[in-house]
Parts: structure tokens; C-alpha cells; sequence
């Protein structure tokens, strides 16, 4: 086996733990340090910093970690590849050169740009957003890294691209070595969300001591094979479970589609390698699509929320009389009035809290003075004149805007990929060439579910974990079994139809399941849960996080052989 490529993350999300690269650093040896700043949302955030200042539109925390960090990483000759250039990568490079000279040193820093489409928008018929960006694949990082750059910072690349442009750099690969890059897609994936790898958000978390997880660490081999760990002494634990997690976190079908190469998810193959140490294996890779997906976040309007405490007897009734009283009150009727009645009371309750229940209002309609205090306010008039024990839990607020998020794709071809090197010379990074195919592969099929015997009705979370997340206006709740057993009836039973029985929520609205045998997982994708996005959502969890718990929670009735 070669000497591995030790790969580490740093950061899963723009907020993510300030100290975690100095940890990375201190704990153990690493070779390369990647950072994940970018979601849908933040896109947005950054386009909103964009327009107040043009030179921003970049992740002012990664400046911060380097502040503290960037001395002993080039002291240790730790490479450092982060995507939180956002909507500005040559604005942070620029940073980032005046951060290394008040601290008296003299990195080698590229970036990569072109994914920024937005004055092309229109003509690549995309209509007008506040920000249009192709998701850009690896290749422009690893040619950076092997023309001798210290830190490459990015602007929208795929979040595993951080994983796999390293990798590619050191090990040689070439443009179609479809599974090496396919494994270490795998690896990236598992590692893009830092601590989520290494036991954050797990269900199954009272069996281990979690404590405050270290981040996690991607030993990638020349074949593309990898082993997933963390520094010794940090919180958490990796094992097959928190990988398999994360593995399905924010997936939709067993292709998983990427600029570099389509990854087959259900030929994954994973294996305890010693404690906190998890081997991923057998990934098989096929040609990526002849298109790039393009994320855009446009102005959805203006939204505003108003929550009423219902405490007592007679709940619905006090809502009927606060949603009738509202909506007469409004002087113009709002675009969209969405009513949310969370019933959190309990009968004979020791305490007022356990007593009350919660009605939403959230408002959204393009005139901020219709979302704004017209709304709220009306709110507010109703407080000696409603149900008894009227009470809000906010004050009456103005409108705020919202982002909606949508995604396209354009062919490859019209996207400029393009490298700024140290020396300022740019490289552009060229398509796939057409008619590059890596072998079609065939997936695995789930075992056959035989049992018979007696059932018991438990929660569905006895035998099965959970994650899920969002996808624009989509949720993907992806299920794993502890057990082939276990996998065989979970794949029998749980339907598309029996997760909406169970789901109430998504009743009505597309929903596809997808197997993924090796894993012991089904991914169910459920279309339009979200609305439009995070922003813009109504729903009380608006990225769809608590999804895979709700479902867990669900009663079903289970063969006893399995419990």
C-alpha cells in the first residue's frame, strides 16, 4: 500500500469552529489542510456583502484562522486548499498576500475563478440573479499544487474537489482515471462537513462519548482508496456509522454526479480499520456529464414572522379567532400568509410552558412596507382584544429579505475554468475531452427479506439511523440498517408510499427512494419539502435537518427478531 496523502478538514460550514485548524495543526501530522465555507445560503449571504462592498463576497473567517495559523502551517509545509474565496476568490488571494506580509512571510497563493457566471447570466439563459455560479471540479486546484502553490483558495468548486485536486495533484492521476478520482470524491464527501464525520449530528450518539468531536482526517492512497480517522485524543468517534452518515448526507441517486467523474455510491465499500479508523474502498467511477450545475440565488421578496403563545383549554379555537382577527386586520392582503400551529401543550401540565402551544405566521410578499410593521404590527393591535391569554414571544419587527435558490446546468464547455498562479499567470483548465467513458457499473441489489414471525410496535430508530439535509428546495432523508437482516426488511417495508404515511408532510409532493446495498442504506429524496430553499422556507426546520430523527421517532411495527 503507498504512503498516503493525510488530507484534513478544517471547516464544514461558514461559522464552523474558529479553532479548528489550529487543533488540526497541533494534534497529529497532516499534509494538506481543506476548509468547506459554502452552502446554498451563504452564497447568498456573500452575494448581500457583495452588493454593499464589491470587494467582498469572501469568507472573512478563514483570514482569521490564518491569522493565527498560516506561519506554523508553512513552517510544517502543510499545503492549505479552501473554497472560501465565494463570490470573490481574487479578492481573498489579495487578502491573503497583505495578512502574510504583516506576519513577515511570503506564501505562494493561486486561486481559482470562472465559476462566477452572473454577467453572463442572461445570455447563458439564466435569467437575473443576484448570484449564478458553476459548481467547477478539481483540476484547477491540483494544477496550482503542481506548480508549487502553498494555499489555492476557490471560488464555487464542488465541495469534495478540495479532497480530490490534492489528491490528484500528488498522486499523478489523469483526467480519466474515473475511480481513483470516484474514491477520492468518496473521501471528500465524508470529510466536507468536519465534525459530522467524526460523530457530530449522529444517530446513535448515547452509545459513545461524543464530547467535542475533533474534525475529521481523509488518509487518500494512490489508488484512490482511502481511510477515514481523526487526531488521536479528540472528541468523537469514526467508525462505520458516523462514514455511512455522512456518506448519504445531501445525496440523491446512487450516480453522483460531479465536473470530474460520476461517482457510484452503491459500490462503496466500507471496513473497520482500528479504532477511529474506517476504510473506504471498491468505489467505481464512470465519466462525469457533459454539463456543470450552476447554483443561483435570486430576491424572493420580503418575509416576516409573528408567533403567538396559546396557553390552556381550547387551542384551536383561540387560533381560529387569532388567524380570522389577523387577516381582517391586514390593510393589504400579503402575497403569500402561511399558519403553523405546533401543538407543544400538554393536558394537566405542572408548568405553563408544558401548558402552551405555538401558532406561526409567517408572511412574504415583494413590498417590504406589506411584510414589514403592517404586518407585525397588526399583531400587536390584537393583544387586548383576542383570546385570553393572548401573548407574542417577539416584538413587531420589520420585513427582511429572502433568497430563493434554484439550479441549471450549461455545457462544460462555456464555462471558463481558469487557475491564477503565484506569478500571476493564468492556466485554463480545459473540459474533458468528448467521448472519455469509464466502465457503465452495474449496482447491487438489497437481500431478500424472508421473515415471518411476530412484530412489536417501536420506534423505526431501533433498528435504522439516520441524516438528512437539503438540496435547494428538496430534502433528502437517507436510512441505514445495523444488520443485513435488518437492511433486507427495512428495504422490503419502507416504501416511497410508507414514508409518506409516515412523513405526512411530503404528502403530495415527488418523492424517489434510491438502494444503496453495500451500505445497508436506502436515500429517499423528497421534492419541493423545502419550498424554495432555505431562505425562503416555511417550515419550522427550513433545511430539512431533523428530518432523519422525526422519521427515526415514527412508530412502525417491527419483526421482534430484529429488536
Amino acid at each position: 500500500m503507498s504512503t498516503p496523502l493525510r488530507i484534513a478538514n478544517v471547516s464544514g460550514f461558514y461559522g464552523d469552529r474558529a479553532s479548528a485548524m489550529r487543533e488540526m495543526l497541533e494534534g497529529g501530522p497532516v499534509d494538506v489542510l481543506t476548509g468547506d465555507y459554502l452552502a446554498e445560503l451563504t452564497m447568498l449571504i456573500l452575494a448581500r456583502d457583495r452588493m454593499k462592498d464589491p470587494a467582498t463576497g469572501y469568507a472573512k473567517t478563514f483570514l482569521r484562522q490564518l491569522d493565527q495559523c498560516l506561519g506554523p502551517a508553512l513552517d510544517r509545509g502543510v499545503t492549505i486548499v479552501a473554497n472560501a474565496g465565494g463570490l470573490n476568490p481574487a479578492g481573498l488571494a489579495q487578502a491573503l498576500g497583505a495578512l502574510a506580509g504583516r506576519l513577515g512571510l511570503s506564501p505562494r497563493i493561486a486561486y481559482v475563478t470562472g465559476d462566477d457566471l452572473l454577467e453572463r447570466a442572461d445570455e447563458l439563459g439564466l435569467g437575473a440573479p443576484l448570484a449564478a455560479n458553476a459548481y467547477l471540479g478539481a483540476w484547477g486546484i491540483a494544477h496550482a499544487l503542481r506548480q508549487g502553490a502553498d494555499i489555492v483558495v476557490t471560488g464555487r468548486v464542488t465541495d469534495a474537489s478540495l479532497v480530490v485536486g490534492p489528491a490528484a495533484a500528488h498522486f499523478g492521476w489523469a483526467r480519466d482515471d474515473f475511480d481513483a478520482l470516484a474514491g477520492a470524491v468518496a473521501a471528500g464527501h465524508v470529510i466536507e462537513c468536519g465534525a459530522q464525520a467524526t460523530g457530530g449530528n449522529y444517530a446513535f450518539f448515547t452509545e459513545h462519548a461524543i464530547g467535542l468531536p475533533g474534525f475529521p482526517i481523509a488518509e487518500v492512497h494512490a489508488d484512490g482508496t482511502s481511510v477515514i480517522t481523526k487526531h488521536p485524543g479528540t472528541g468523537g468517534v469514526v467508525n462505520t456509522g458516523t462514514v455511512t452518515a455522512q456518506l448519504l448526507y445531501e445525496v440523491d441517486a446512487p450516480r453522483y454526479l460531479g465536473p470530474d467523474v460520476t461517482t457510484r455510491l452503491d459500490t462503496i465499500v466500507l471496513a473497520e480499520d482500528g479504532p477511529d479508523r474506517v476504510r473506504i474502498s471498491g468505489v467505481r467511477g464512470e465519466a462525469p456529464p457533459a454539463t456543470l450545475k450552476v447554483g443561483l440565488n435570486s430576491l424572493g421578496g420580503f418575509r416576516n414572522d409573528v408567533t403567538f403563545l396559546i396557553t390552556g383549554l381550547d387551542v384551536e379555537a383561540k387560533a381560529a379567532l387569532a388567524r380570522e382577527q389577523l387577516e381582517v386586520s391586514l390593510k393589504r392582503a400579503p402575497a403569500e400568509l402561511v399558519w403553523r400551529l405546533a401543538r407543544t401543550d400538554h393536558p394537566d401540565a405542572d408548568g405553563q410552558e408544558e401548558a402552551s402551544a405555538l401558532l406561526h405566521a409567517t408572511v412574504k410578499d415583494p413590498d417590504p412596507s406589506v411584510a414589514g410593521r403592517a404586518f407585525s404590527g397588526a399583531a400587536v393591535e390584537l393583544a387586548l382584544s383576542s383570546y385570553p391569554g393572548f401573548t407574542l414571544l417577539a416584538p413587531p419587527g420589520d420585513a427582511t429579505p429572502f433568497g430563493v435558490f434554484t439550479s441549471a446546468a450549461v455545457p462544460a464547455e462555456q464555462v471558463p475554468h481558469v487557475v491564477v498562479l503565484p506569478d500571476g499567470t493564468e492556466h485554463r483548465i480545459e473540459p474533458l475531452a468528448a467521448g472519455a467513458t469509464g466502465a457503465v457499473v452495474g449496482g447491487a441489489q438489497p437481500p431478500a427479506w424472508t421473515g415471518d414471525g411476530p412484530t412489536r410496535r417501536a420506534p423505526l430508530g431501533l433498528v435504522a439511523g439516520a441524516r438528512s439535509g437539503d438540496k435547494g428546495g428538496s430534502a433528502n432523508i437517507g436510512l441505514w440498517a445495523r444488520s443485513a437482516a435488518a437492511y433486507a426488511w427495512l428495504a422490503a417495508t419502507l416504501t416511497e408510499d410508507a414514508l409518506v404515511k409516515l412523513l405526512p408532510e411530503a404528502a403530495g409532493l415527488p418523492v424517489a427512494r434510491h438502494l444503496l446495498p453495500n451500505l445497508r442504506a436506502l436515500n429517499f429524496v423528497v421534492d419541493g419539502l423545502l419550498g424554495d430553499g432555505v431562505s425562503a422556507g416555511t417550515r419550522f426546520d427550513p433545511q430539512g435537518k431533523g428530518l432523519g430523527e422525526w422519521l427515526r421517532s415514527r412508530h412502525v411495527d417491527i419483526p421482534e427478531e430484529l429488536l
